[in-house]
Formats: structure tokens, sequence, C-alpha cells
């Protein structure tokens, strides 16, 4: 069984077969470790390290049956029943393709220079110094109206990513950069969010979806719903009529499926993603699974929304299902158990459902929030060093901050402001000498 890509499904298959004797799994990624991407925008809002929310796949998979080999899918011949990677083949008796999703810019891939999204750790860091590297260029700014347009950060997209990168963004430019710096006061960055749909969560019942909005203006976010992107570059968003000068530009809207399942040559939805059956196989292909983001399973009439909760039970399920079919059991369809989903704005700001009943918001469905993200990272020494930042964080309102720029930016800082003008210090007093004594030379 060779599985492609070690996030949430992925990770859970191979972990669900790692102790059946008639199975040998291999994991390709083209990454070393496993990552935890519901916390991803605390790594560009400089709130936690990169290592806090990821793990060597290695580490996880212990297993004497299961291999992990480090490498880049490019395609899958089904007919052969190999996955072409860089460099080779592997071939395989079932295939599990978890590979992911990627960002969508809406047919304008130039976008992805100007507006980075978020998806891996590298996403995380760039995002993290430009936002940081923003302020500093904004220090050194001598111009007013450009200082203006550094401090300026729009982030286009209000679903989950969007809104929790708007929040944590507002909340550090106002308790965790304000004693920094000198020339700049930081608690006057501007942070806009922008929603193309009428109301930010979408996804989420209305109500919810206003509290979060209320939540975010608390946290001085300026929310504009209704508003569709036409162009963007290095220096301006333009949406409808208006135009707002920023240097930072952040995506969190569209996601399209990994461009791997092309190759199944089966058919696809909107979003590039496999139609799946039942069993969570591609049409026609009962050997290949495809599970998480890059699959489109419906549910009494509903999609199976791409998360890492729905993620995991695809990727169990597949496990269950290679086991029984090995063992020449009945077979049973995938079935979701949906126990909710929620989305944090701040410090204390959350909203909720919890198993598509219990509707909750502010300080209880934070608390929720915090306890099902810790219980679901990987490794005991993760979930202690973010719940003891979480806890420092809270009750100081300051925090751990990893606000490291590790590129060299010098040399794209604009010109420095002029210096305020000292006041002026008496010179310093020399002794008087005796007449007798001459001078001292220098």
């Amino acid at each position: 069984m060779v599985i492609v890509g070690a996030g949430f499904g992925g990770l859970e298959a191979a972990k669900a077969l790692g102790k059946a004797d008639n199975v040998r799994v291999t994991v390709v990624d083209r990454y070393n470790h496993h990552l935890f991407q519901p916390l991803l925008y605390q790594v560009a809002t400089s709130v936690l390290n990169t290592a806090d929310i990821s793990a060597p796949i290695r580490s996880v998979l212990h297993s004497r049956n299961t291999e992990v080999l480090l490498a880049e899918a490019k395609s899958v011949d089904a007919r052969r029943k190999v996955l072409v990677v860089e460099g080779g083949e592997i071939p395989y008796d079932s295939l599990v393709v978890a590979t992911g999703a990627s960002h969508s810019y809406f047919k304008h891939p130039e976008w992805a220079d100007v507006a980075p999204g978020l998806k891996t750790l590298d996403d995380a860091v760039r995002i993290r110094e430009r936002i940081l590297t923003a302020f500093e260029a904004a220090e050194r700014e001598p111009d007013p109206e450009r200082q203006r347009e550094w401090m300026t950060f729009v982030i286009i997209g209000a679903g989950p990513t969007g809104v929790e990168l708007a929040g944590a963004l507002a909340y550090m430019t106002r308790h965790s950069l304000p004693k920094d710096f000198r020339r700049i006061d930081t608690r006057q960055a501007r942070v806009v969010l922008l929603e193309g749909l009428p109301r930010v969560l979408n996804a989420y019942p209305e109500e919810l979806s206003e509290a979060a909005k209320r939540d975010l203006e608390k946290l001085h976010v300026e929310v504009r719903t209704g508003a569709l992107v036409t162009d963007l570059d290095a220096e301006s968003v333009t949406f409808g009529d208006e135009r707002i000068a920023t240097r930072t530009v952040l995506w969190g809207a569209g996601v399209a499926a990994s461009p791997l399942v092309r190759s199944l040559e089966v058919p696809l939805d909107r979003a590039g993603r496999v139609k799946v059956t039942p069993l969570l196989t591609a049409p026609g292909l009962e050997d290949v699974y495809v599970i998480g983001d890059v699959a489109a399973a419906e549910q009494h009439g509903k999609p199976v929304p791409g998360i890492a909760p729905a993620a995991m039970q695809m990727g169990r399920h597949v496990a269950k299902t290679i086991r029984d079919r090995l063992a020449n059991k009945p077979l049973r369809a995938f079935r979701y158990h949906d126990k909710g989903s929620f989305a944090v704005i701040g410090r204390g700001y959350a909203v909720g459902v919890l198993y598509d009943k219990w509707r909750m918001k502010g300080l209880p469905a934070w608390c929720v929030w915090a306890g099902v993200h810790i219980a679901y990272l990987i490794g005991f020494r993760n979930r202690l060093f973010v719940m003891l930042n979480w806890g420092y964080t809270f009750f100081t309102q300051g925090g751990r901050n990893m606000r490291l720029i590790t590129h060299n930016v010098a040399k794209r800082m604009p010109a420095l402001a002029a210096s305020p003008q000292a006041p002026a210090l008496p010179p310093p007093a020399r002794p008087e000498l005796p007449a007798s004594q001459p001078a001292p030379v220098h």
C-alpha cells in the first residue's frame, strides 16, 4: 500500500495499518514532517514556533511494516499501477491519495507573488517576515503617506483562515509590538479583511457569522463584505470603485485540490477534487482511494467539509476497508461523524458549532477550540509547549513571541527617516592649566 501525503488523512491511514501483518505501507511526502495546518496562522503572526506545530514523519510512524520516503509525486499511472515520483516509480497494490489542497487565485496566478497564501511552514515563515518587514520599513520611512502604506495590511478571504489571521494580526499590532518601536505607533496599523460573499465565515450559521464580525471589529479589524477584488499589485488592492494603498496583502480565499489527482483521469468538481465513491475510491479505480481535501465526498446530500477531523475519519475508514478486503469481509460505505468546527478570532474570542447542534461563541468557544487543538497536536512536547505559550499569552497579553526575520531584507529597506533633533549639550569643560605649564599636545 502506498500513501501519498502525510497530512491528517494520510497519517491516520498509515497509523491504522501499522499493526497489519499482511500489509506493507510506504508513505511518500515531499516534506519530512507532518504539519498541524490549523495553527499555521499563529506561526505567521509570531505566536508559535515552527517546531511547535510540526513533527518529523519518521518519529511518528515506527511500525516495522511502514517505510517513509522523501519524494515529490508527479503523477499516477493507474493502468500500470505505479506512482511516478521525481527520479523514479513506486509500484502499488493499493494507493491512497491524500495530497491536500493548494491556493486558488481565481484565474489570476500572477497574484501569488504579491499575496502569499498559508498552507505550509514555508508560507507561514514567509508571511511572518513580510509582516515584520513592513513594520521595520515603516520605522525607517521618512514619508508619512508611505509609512501608512507599510502599516496597512489587507487580507483577502474571510473564511476560517482569513478571520483567524486578521484577528491575530490585529491583536499583535496592539499588544505585542508597541514597545518594540520608537518612531511609529503600531497600534495605528490598519488591518482590512475583504470578503466577496455577503458575510464572513459563510459556512457557519448566520448568528455566529455576525458574532464573528462584531468580535473582529472589537479588535479594530475593518471588515468589508461583498468586496470582490478586481486587481492587486505590490502597492495596492482594488475592489469595486475603491482602492487601498498597501504594501502587504495576504491571501485567505479560494483553495484548489492538488494537481496530482488530474493524472487519475476521473471526474473532478470545480475545485479539482475527485468525486469519490461511497468507499472513498476514485470512480472506476477500486484500488485507488482519495481522501482529505482532494476528495469531494457527500453525505445526505451535503458535502463533507474539508477539515482535519473529516480527513482523519477518512484515513481510518480506508485502513479498515483495506483490512476488510484482505479478510474477505463485507465493505461499508464511509460515514462522516460531524463533531463540529470552530474558528478563533482573538484572545477569548471564537465561534463554533459542536456536534451539529450546539452553537457557541465567546470565551466558552475559545476554550473548547483550544482544548481540541491541543488534543490533536502530534507529540507531548508540542502539546505542552503550545499549552504553556497560550496560557502565558492569555494572561499577560504579550506572549513568548517569535518575531524573527531570517532572511537579509536590509537592502530592500526605504531610506532612513530624519532623526529628531537632539537637545544641544554644553561643550565639556577643560581644566585650567598654570601659565608656566605648557598645554598638552594631542
